[in-house]
């Protein structure tokens, strides 16, 4: 889920950076230090979007930067629990698939994809059902819902996504359509 959050902070603005407006030049400083980290209750940090407030400023001697208090509105990811996402796979493993969702990528286990059985055709480098003629290819993309969420560390690194595709109106888009056609004749 996104999600914009309101939050406080100190910028430290360099002198070379003085000639040019205080709020771009606040938003790229906050983007370069807080874009991709990892908050355990808001998610990951995907942008600064705005400054919303900021004082005169203070110079600290023997530094010669100025360092304003702003109040700034940013972007975060956060992958809740039950959540039903779309995304592209992005690689196809043996024990599954890894799909791209937002700034994340979360792994269908091979056990999650279908109720049939699924083999790793490691020549094609896709993922075959035995009984139906699915198969799931880098690049399709898929429904899928979110059923494991571990958000350990400061960075997207640390975090692992379980995602499951066994259940009614998910998989690869084509299934979804298929299936709806079958249902209406």
């Amino acid at each position: 889920m996104y999600e914009i959050v309101t939050i406080e902070d100190t910028v430290r603005i360099p002198p070379n950076k003085f000639d040019q407006p205080l709020e771009e030049t606040a938003v790229e400083m906050l983007n370069k230090k807080y874009v991709g980290k990892v908050d355990k209750k808001m998610g990951i940090l995907i942008t600064v979007t705005e400054i919303l407030e900021h004082d005169t400023g203070r110079v600290v001697i023997g530094d010669g930067s100025a360092f304003y208090h702003v109040t700034f509105n940013s972007l975060f990811f956060k992958p809740v629990l039950h959540e039903v996402v779309d995304g592209e796979v992005i690689e196809i493993i043996e024990f599954g698939a890894f799909v791209r969702i937002g700034p994340l990528d979360g792994l269908v286990h091979v056990s999650q994809i279908t109720d049939d059985f699924i083999s790793y055709d490691e020549k094609g480098g896709k993922l075959q059902a035995k009984e139906s003629t699915k198969t799931l290819d880098a690049s399709d993309y898929v429904r899928s819902r979110i059923v494991a969420v571990s958000m350990k560390g400061n960075t997207t690194n640390d975090c692992k996504i379980g995602l499951t595709m066994r259940q009614p109106n998910l998989g690869r888009f084509e299934w979804i359509q298929a299936e709806k056609s079958k249902k209406k004749t």
